[in-house]
């Protein structure tokens, strides 16, 4: 019975997604423009004879060792729906079809075939630490919107290298690691430049981050509304929330690193504009930490 009802509430949840960021624009990183889609056109529920969307795979992919092989490939056996090794193919929104050897993003269409950017066919796993602190005047007062009447709060966020857009400093999964691993090396590697750092001071540095990360909250896990995602792969979060509520992060330099451009504390409203869906995330933490919105 509970079984039967948390399927239902999935279904749900389910139905009230929709692709935003990932229709009716060319693909990134390329100039393979998506077949154009309406609304009512993006559910496989509802029948498109026309429907005959490019399909492109990035030569990036090609021969790498953490990217999946063409689904062409005869060497190419994965176990869909399921921990397939160290790779996990199972979805946080429930089973997926797959047709013809490939998996159907459970969206629905995306105007574009293949992998795209993305490394795996099907759901490619991300983890994204929404790291926070209430804004503060040069006394030390936290600061009040004079519309809401609540706190403000901060967030790190990072600008990508690829759009240029501000977003989480969060990033893919590797295989067989646990997500709270990724969201300490993410937040490391994209929002305090920890590659650049000798081994000492990334140690130093790991210990101050760990204290931080040590106790978070769960604020999302599913389906990103994310401008890579095609028919066929798609990205899905766990995003986490940290809040720093006695200055530690005060003591640490942010610094871009990896693939982010720029880093920087920010003034959270509802006019942010951020990538793929980490605007509704950075919501949902606005709605736990009862701050302004």
């Amino acid at each position: 019975m509970f079984f039967c009802v948390y399927i239902w509430l999935m279904f749900k949840k389910m139905l009230k997604m929709n692709h935003e960021k990932c229709v009716n624009q060319l693909y990134p990183r390329s100039k393979v423009q998506r077949f154009h889609l309406e609304p009512d056109q993006i559910s496989w529920e509802n029948p498109l004879k026309d429907y005959n969307p490019p399909d492109y795979t990035s030569e990036s992919l090609f021969n790498k060792p953490w990217a999946d092989k063409d689904s062409g490939d005869k060497s190419f056996a994965p176990r869909w729906n399921e921990k397939d090794g160290n790779v996990d193919r199972r979805s946080f929104i429930g089973y997926y079809q797959v047709v013809s050897g490939r998996p159907l993003n459970p969206i629905g269409r995306t105007g574009i075939q293949g992998r795209g950017v993305l490394g795996k066919w099907g759901p490619n796993h991300a983890a994204d630490p929404v790291v926070t602190r209430w804004a503060c005047t040069d006394g030390g007062d936290i600061k009040m919107d004079e519309t809401t009447r609540k706190k403000i709060l901060q967030f790190v966020a990072i600008q990508r290298g690829d759009t240029g857009e501000w977003a989480l400093p969060g990033g893919m999964v590797d295989p067989g690691e646990v997500v709270s691993e990724t969201l300490k090396r993410e937040f490391m590697e994209e929002a305090l430049n920890s590659l650049m750092l000798a081994e000492s001071d990334k140690d130093d540095l790991k210990k101050k981050i760990e204290l931080l990360f040590k106790h978070g909250d769960e604020v999302y896990r599913g389906y990103v509304d994310d401008p890579r995602n095609t028919d066929n792969s798609w990205m899905e979060t766990v995003a986490v929330n940290f809040h720093d509520d006695i200055g530690d992060l005060t003591l640490l330099e942010l610094k871009a690193g990896d693939d982010a451009i720029n880093v920087r504390w920010v003034d959270i409203n509802r006019d942010l504009k951020l990538y793929a869906s980490h605007s509704s995330i950075i919501e949902k933490v606005v709605k736990l930490r009862d701050a302004s919105w």
